[in-house]
C-alpha cells in the first residue's frame, strides 16, 4: 500500500477535485488509517474497523470524484454501485453480495495485470522465439546446428532487424486457438447472478479446440504472442490469493443514492422495501464472508463510503445499525460561479484543456480567455440557480451548446485559431438563457 501521508493525499486529490476540503480530509485520514493498521501488531490489526463515510451533498459536487481518485491512489480495487439497484429478496434487483462479487473480479484484473508486467520481459523472449520460428519456416533445426557449431546464422541477423523494429511491416501467420463453448445460462435465487461455477474451466477440455489462422503485421503479431506468452508464465493461484487478500485489506465499495432507501418515519409500501433493501445492505457493511468463484471473502476490513444528496430524506432516516456503521459524516458545499472558474482553469483535466486537445486534432488552436471563463462559469451558476442544481455537470452542457457549430465545422474551417472570450459566449448562449422555458429544455 502507498505510503502517502495525510496532506499528501489531500494535495493529490486538490490537482483533480476543487473544493470540498472537508470531504477531502475525511477519506485522506480513513485512507492514512489503513495503513496505520497495516503496522500495528497482528492480534490487534484484526479488532481495527475501518471508519466508513457518508457524503452527504448535492449531485455534481464531486462525491463519486474523490472516492475513485482516492482508491487510484492507494492502487485498491474499487466498486461503485447504485444502492437503489437493490433490493431485498421477492422484488426485481441484484442481490447485494454482488457488491463484493464485482469487487474481487476487479481485483483479479488489477493482480493479473501486475504480475503480467513483472513477467513481461521473459515472455517477450519467448515470443521473439515464437516470432523468429514464423520467419524462418523449416529452418530451425538448421540454424540450431549450425549455431552449435559456432556459426553465426540467418536466425541472428534476424533477430537484429526483429528488434530495430525493420521487419514491423511484414506480414506472418500465426496460429490461435479458441474452445468453442455452447450458450447455457444458469438462472439462479438472485436471477442471473453468477452462481460461482466457471464452466469454460469445467467443460473447456471436453469439446474440442479450435485452431484458427490469422495474418498480421509483425508488429502486431508480436504484442499479441508477448501477451499469450505472459499469460502462461503468470501463476493464476498466486493472482488469486493477492486479490482476495487485497479485496479483503484495501477494497473500497462506493454505495452512491444511500439516500433512496432511507426511509420516513411510520412508512407503508415502498418505505418497507427501502428498510429491507438496508438490512440487506448492513450485514456486508458489518462485516460478513461473501461466497465467490475464487473462495470466500471477508468484508470486515474493506472501507464503505456512502452518498447522497438528502434532500429529502436526512442520514438519520437510515436504521439506527446503518447509521452506526457510518460514523464519519461530511457535508459537501454546493458550487458557485467562482468555484466554476476555478474547475475550468485549475485541473489537471480541466474542461478547456481537454476541449482545446479535441480540436488540436483538427489543427484548430483554441484559446480560452479569463472573461470567457468567467462568463461560462456566470452563465452555468445561473441556468442552476433557474431549473435544477446539478453541480459542475452543467458546464458540460453549457460548453456542448457554446462549442456545437465550433466542432461541426472544424474539418472545414480556413480560420484556425478561435478565441473564446466574454463576447463570444454571450453570443452564443445569450438568447437561451434569456428565454426560460428554452435554457430548461436546452441547457
Amino acid at each position: 500500500m502507498n505510503n502517502f501521508t495525510p496532506r499528501e493525499i489531500v494535495s493529490e486529490l486538490d490537482r483533480y477535485i476543487v473544493g470540498q476540503k472537508g470531504a477531502k480530509r475525511a477519506v485522506a485520514v480513513a485512507l492514512r488509517n489503513r495503513w496505520r493498521r497495516q503496522q500495528v501488531p497482528a492480534e490487534l490489526r484484526d479488532e481495527i474497523a475501518p471508519k466508513n463515510i457518508i457524503m452527504i451533498g448535492p449531485t455534481g459536487v464531486g462525491k463519486t470524484e474523490i472516492a475513485r481518485r482516492l482508491a487510484k491512489l492507494a492502487q485498491a480495487p474499487f466498486v461503485k454501485v447504485e444502492a437503489s439497484k437493490f433490493t431485498e429478496v421477492g422484488y426485481v434487483g441484484r442481490d447485494v453480495e454482488s457488491m463484493v462479487r464485482d469487487l474481487i473480479e476487479l481485483a483479479i484484473i488489477m493482480v493479473k495485470k501486475e504480475e503480467a508486467q513483472a513477467v513481461r520481459i521473459k515472455a517477450e523472449d519467448h515470443a521473439e522465439e515464437r516470432l523468429l520460428d514464423l520467419l524462418l519456416p523449416g529452418e530451425k533445426h538448421a540454424v540450431e546446428s549450425a549455431e552449435a557449431k559456432g556459426e553465426s546464422g540467418t536466425r541472428d541477423k534476424l533477430r537484429k532487424l526483429l528488434r530495430m523494429g525493420e521487419l514491423n511491416e511484414r506480414f506472418v501467420e500465426i496460429e490461435t486457438q479458441e474452445v468453442k463453448m455452447p450458450m447455457m445460462e444458469v438462472l439462479t435465487p438472485q436471477g442471473s447472478e453468477e452462481m460461482g461455477i466457471n464452466f469454460k474451466e469445467m467443460f473447456g477440455n471436453l469439446f474440442p479446440k479450435k485452431t484458427k489462422r490469422r495474418r498480421m503485421k509483425v508488429a502486431e503479431a508480436k504484442e499479441m504472442l508477448i501477451n499469450e506468452e505472459a499469460e502462461k508464465l503468470v501463476d493464476m493461484d498466486k493472482v488469486h490469493a493477492l486479490a482476495k487478500e487485497r479485496t479483503e485489506q484495501s477494497g473500497i465499495i462506493f454505495i452512491d443514492e444511500i439516500d433512496k432507501i432511507a426511509s420516513r418515519e411510520g412508512g407503508h409500501g415502498p418505505e418497507v422495501s427501502r428498510e429491507g433493501v438496508q438490512r440487506d445492505i448492513l450485514p456486508i457493511v458489518e462485516g460478513s464472508t461473501v461466497n465467490t468463484k475464487y473462495g470466500p471473502v471477508k468484508t470486515d476490513h474493506v472501507l464503505f463510503i456512502a452518498a447522497g444528496a438528502f434532500h429529502v430524506s436526512k442520514p438519520s432516516d437510515l436504521i439506527p445499525e446503518l447509521q452506526g456503521r457510518f460514523p464519519i459524516r461530511v457535508e459537501l458545499e454546493s458550487l458557485g460561479e467562482d468555484e466554476f472558474v476555478r474547475i475550468l482553469s485549475e485541473p489537471k483535466n480541466a474542461l478547456t484543456c481537454q476541449y482545446a486537445a479535441l480540436m488540436h486534432t483538427e489543427g484548430i488552436e483554441l484559446n480560452f480567455t479569463d472573461d470567457g471563463i468567467h462568463e461560462i462559469a456566470r452563465t452555468a451558476a445561473l441556468v442552476n440557480e433557474r431549473t435544477e442544481n446539478i453541480g459542475a455537470r452543467r458546464l458540460h452542457t453549457i460548453m456542448e451548446k457554446l462549442l456545437e457549430d465550433l466542432s461541426f465545422d472544424a474539418p472545414e474551417r480556413q480560420d484556425k485559431t478561435i478565441t473564446i472570450d466574454g463576447p463570444y459566449v454571450n453570443q452564443r448562449l445569450a438568447e437561451i438563457v434569456k428565454d426560460e422555458d428554452l435554457s430548461r429544455y436546452i441547457l
